[in-house]
């Protein structure tokens, strides 16, 4: 009797240690289903079939799940060289708001605007990017302005300039059309300076800098040609009126560097650092963290990301440290709240699959550690944006 008693104390003990990990594997499973998504991260197929924008959902925990594809309406190039692509940086921008997505279609040379949504994007307008072979775009309010790299097509290099209504209604900027410093500069990014009272431009095959003055009505006056204080210069991010500047050296191997200006009203630049090396190969795509402290530059052919500090909020920049991105990283973008970093890496060295890979910032040193990474993702993606 003992026996049996005690078989079927160790019996019930078993059913209900059983149950109770059951419950707590359904509990983690129901609370992983009931997070919400705080935000997304975008990316474009540059398909020459058909350009789309791919949609990652964000969770508080900063990883990312997919949640559709959405057609531009337009055509890519596909994934050619240089650089698996176009070379560029900010082929896809956000309104200030989040509400609009603005994507360039470098294959059908023209502009699409999306409405954000919870549940994905819809798309509203789609209008000629003013040129050939758009490759990058900024928007500052209802302003909107599209670098064109026609010269890599046989036409010329010019940037165009749209207004936009709250509706996403795009509308031409008659007398915005401007040229760069020469018909042909093989051009990496627009970007304007967060007052919206400065264009700047960089050109890789000419080693200058763009500026372009904005009056009250949206119309630029310039090239301002700048000669870069180094080799090829490619992305850039501004921060209040600090300009920030990677310096590629042509992919020439360990010659990576970062370079800072001081940006004025009259789009003069004042030169603060010069092409601070980081011993890296293919520094091409920059950003600059939410409390503006640090800057990362992404080296595609390292396939690491550069740390840099800012000196007591100048614009003067101090090497740090590197951290591995695989899968060759190219544009980078910060989540809204600042915490996740996440860099489209296209796999042009063939390391891994093409994807994005998300690590979450530490806002004491500005250390960057890897959380993970979506792939999968088609060899001719290209841009980002993330909210």
């Amino acid at each position: 009797m003992k026996m049996k008693v005690a078989v079927s104390m160790r019996l019930r003990l078993f059913v209900l240690l059983s149950l109770s990990s059951f419950l707590i594997m359904l509990n983690a499973v129901v609370l992983k289903a009931e997070q919400h998504a705080v935000g997304a991260v975008y990316t474009m197929t540059n398909d020459p079939a058909g350009n789309a924008v791919l949609v990652f959902d964000r969770f508080e925990d900063g990883t990312l799940t997919p949640a559709g594809t959405f057609l531009t309406g337009g055509s890519g190039t596909g994934g050619r060289e240089p650089d698996f692509g176009l070379a560029n940086a900010g082929a896809l921008a956000l309104s200030e708001n989040d509400r609009l997505l603005f994507v360039v279609n470098p294959g059908s040379d023209d502009l699409s605007v999306f409405a954000v949504k919870k549940n994905g994007l819809t798309l509203l307008d789609r209008e000629s990017s003013g040129g050939r072979q758009p490759i990058s775009v900024t928007v500052n309010k209802d302003l909107v302005y599209v670098l064109n790299a026609g010269g890599n097509v046989g036409a010329t290099d010019n940037i165009t300039g749209f207004t936009v209504s709250p509706h996403g209604k795009l509308s031409h900027l008659s007398n915005s059309t401007r040229p760069l410093s020469a018909g042909v500069t093989a051009p990496a990014q627009i970007l304007f300076t967060p007052d919206g009272r400065v264009l700047v431009v960089t050109e890789k095959a000419t080693n200058v800098i763009d500026t372009y003055t904005v009056d009250k009505h949206g119309r630029p006056t310039g090239p301002n040609v700048i000669p870069a204080d180094a080799q090829t210069p490619f992305g850039i991010d501004i921060d209040r009126n600090r300009l920030f500047v990677s310096d590629d050296f042509n992919d020439a191997p360990g010659a990576g560097a970062l370079s800072s200006y001081l940006v004025s009203d009259n789009g003069n630049l004042q030169l603060i650092s010069s092409a601070v090396p980081a011993n890296e190969s293919g520094a091409c795509w920059v950003v600059v963290s939410k409390d503006g402290r640090y800057v990362y530059v992404a080296n595609t052919v390292s396939s690491t990301i550069s740390i840099y500090s800012i000196a007591n909020h100048s614009a003067r920049v101090i090497f740090d440290n590197a951290v591995q991105s695989v899968a060759g990283p190219t544009d980078m973008q910060f989540s809204r709240d600042g915490r996740f970093l996440y860099a489209l890496a296209p796999d042009q060295l063939g390391q891994s699959s093409p994807g994005i890979n998300f690590f979450r910032r530490d806002p004491r040193d500005g250390s960057l550690v890897p959380l993970s990474r979506v792939s999968g993702l088609p060899t001719s993606v290209d841009g980002l944006a993330a909210r």
